[in-house]
């Protein structure tokens, strides 16, 4: 089978069966499309059957060569992974040639997050105007630290993804996977406010953030309006939407939360995804022993 044809099925496979994100389809697009090329210029191959290991070390080693980071290279190799999985499935492939292939070693980082000091700040910082901006900002940083949702799921937001009766959001979030989370009253307070405010604008959409011209807003506007205002407030090595939900998560488990319900709310499939947080809350004990216990620096006589 031609490698093209088969790309054509994987991708067609990922959108339609898995249901994978836009931006995710278009990361395994990326990639198997440079692994193609890699092979037709530097291989001469074009059919899948005659594939082997040693062409995808090479590809493997001329990524390292152009300065792609080992954790690019063993992001790439994910990628290709899963393809071939595909292939064999499908019985295109009778062979795994990535069994024989080494996956660089990726220095193991633990996410960054608010403290819970600086998120304070999205509540009594007077930062925030009283016009519809403000109103907008302050709740999005808000909904953003009090739900843990991801920068897509924000942007899917509607007016009826939130239940007032219920006190709930629903979130679409990845492959379609609808999840409730709940909603405290002061920040459904909020929501009505909010929502008021773009009543009193004539905005005709349902969608729940909106420029001040009525159009809906885009990731890169959450994305601006974090780093806008928690640039001011925190010294964290990155600031992103995304760390809004690490911050969400570190804080339930510091404050005793059962991991089962964190993953939950987080929408994760695996708990191994959660599970990463205990290494912070256990980062975080060492971190407030050695800098509040009185012998905790103390060297040996």
């Amino acid at each position: 089978m031609l490698l093209d044809s088969a790309l054509g099925s994987f991708i067609q496979y990922i959108e339609t069966e898995r249901r994978l994100s836009k931006a995710t389809v278009s990361k395994y697009y990326d990639v198997l499309a440079e692994f193609n090329a890699f092979l037709s210029d530097s291989c001469q191959v074009k059919e899948i059957e005659l594939i082997s290991h040693l062409d995808i070390r090479e590809w493997q080693i001329q990524l390292s060569e152009k300065g792609n980071t080992a954790s690019t290279v063993k992001t790439k190799l994910v990628c290709l992974r899963s393809f071939f999985k595909f292939m064999r499935r499908q019985g295109w492939m009778s062979v795994d040639v990535m069994s024989k292939v080494v996956t660089p070693k990726t220095s193991k980082h633990l996410p960054v997050f608010f403290t819970e000091k600086e998120t304070v700040n999205i509540y009594d910082s007077e930062v925030f105007g009283d016009d519809y901006e403000g109103v907008r900002d302050r709740l999005l940083l808000r909904l953003l630290y009090e739900t843990g949702i991801r920068l897509a799921e924000v942007v899917g937001l509607a007016e009826r993804s939130v239940d007032f009766s219920a006190c709930t959001l629903k979130v679409l979030g990845k492959r379609d996977k609808e999840r409730i989370i709940p909603l405290e009253n002061e920040i459904l307070h909020t929501i009505k406010c909010y929502f008021s405010l773009k009543r009193q604008k004539s905005f005709g959409s349902e969608v729940f953030f909106m420029r001040s011209d009525g159009t809906p807003f885009s990731r890169y506007d959450v994305y601006k309006t974090v780093k806008k205002y928690m640039s001011l407030f925190s010294k964290a090595d990155k600031i992103s939407p995304h760390v809004f939900r690490h911050s969400f998560a570190t804080h339930m488990l510091n404050d005793g939360a059962d991991i089962g319900a964190i993953k939950e709310l987080l929408g994760h499939t695996d708990l191994s995804a959660t599970e990463v947080y205990t290494h912070v809350s256990r980062q975080h004990l060492k971190d407030t022993y050695r800098h509040t216990h009185p012998r905790a620096t103390k060297k040996p006589q």
